[in-house]
């Protein structure tokens, strides 16, 4: 389950520093933890993570306590360019930066059951290995 936010006019760099934030936490505690977060990047981002919560409750019937942030990626959108006048007739280019949001929620039981049959097959491939060695020797 993804969402994406297009064009934010907020640079990349202070959007990564919530993203980060919240990145591995379980949903309903990003959620409360981006409502005390004092950063200006945290209303817009915490309104993305409650639109993926709704789709993922309303189209997959999946519930919101068990949900996580599997993945958070802020890339840079599109630049708006201004002149800033200068001395002697110079003028400076000033970059209004804007970024991109996406934010991919797994499900937990999901994520369990994977680790799970991982760890299993991990463990049959040490055995055979060790089966051989044996023999080898």
């Amino acid at each position: 389950m993804k969402g994406h936010l297009r064009h934010l006019r907020i640079a990349p760099r202070k959007v990564r520093l919530v993203g980060d934030l919240i990145k591995g936490k379980r949903a309903e505690e990003a959620v409360k933890l981006l409502d005390f977060t004092i950063k200006k990047a945290a209303l817009p981002m915490k309104k993305l993570l409650m639109s993926v919560i709704a789709n993922a409750k309303q189209n997959f019937n999946k519930k919101p306590e068990n949900l996580f942030i599997k993945k958070v990626i802020v890339n840079e959108g599109p630049k708006l360019k201004r002149w800033m006048p200068r001395a002697r007739g110079k003028a400076y280019e000033i970059q209004k930066k804007s970024s991109h949001i996406t934010i991919e929620l797994g499900d937990i039981t999901e994520a369990k059951s994977k680790i799970k049959n991982q760890k299993s097959k991990t463990s049959k491939i040490v055995k055979e290995e060790k089966k051989e060695n044996k023999h080898n020797k």
